[in-house]
């Protein structure tokens, strides 16, 4: 299944943030939901900034647009307020990317735990992230920084319990 840009992708002013405040705001909303909708659809968990300006995201080779620097910089703070995005390091050159939230997460997981009949049974990190009774879940191949943040979520509301297994991590479920 392709990508699908939406309209605004192919519109060159879309590339230069507008001056006026109702339009900028938008305007933002566009580009936060592109860049979520974006790394939904190809698993990204992870952005380094100028590897993100080079991308397709910010880069519409067809009408030879970019966004600039500066652009991208106040998309991604804008991300960040609205608790989709972390940044790795203090020089803000990588983030993490969360286009769908911990509690999100947590709250998938848990209901194929629930569905499945599964409440009081342990599982490994992988086991649930990549083992074979996961693979059509949405949570499959969900990297272990944002399943471990899932998992805390569910911990927090007294639904499961993240534990150390050997030389590994585990999680039981209530």
């Amino acid at each position: 299944m392709s990508f699908e840009w939406p309209w605004q992708y192919n519109f060159p002013p879309f590339f230069t943030l507008q001056p006026n405040a109702d339009t900028r705001q938008k305007q933002l909303v566009a580009w936060c939901s592109l860049v979520l909708t974006y790394c939904r659809h190809h698993k990204i968990y992870t952005l380094d900034v100028m590897e993100a300006q080079e991308s397709p995201i910010f880069n519409n080779k067809k009408i030879e647009r970019k966004l600039p620097t500066d652009a991208v910089q106040i998309i991604f703070e804008e991300l960040r307020k609205k608790g989709n995005l972390e940044w790795i390091d203090k020089n803000k050159s990588r983030c993490l990317i969360m286009w769908r939230r911990p509690e999100e997460w947590g709250k998938l997981i848990y209901q194929w735990v629930s569905k499945n009949g599964m409440t009081n049974s342990v599982f490994t990190l992988y086991e649930l992230s990549n083992g074979d009774d996961t693979v059509k879940e949405e949570f499959h191949g969900l990297e272990e920084w944002m399943l471990l943040k899932s998992l805390q979520a569910l911990q927090l509301e007294q639904k499961a319990e993240i534990m150390a297994l050997n030389d590994s991590k585990g999680v039981k479920f209530f």
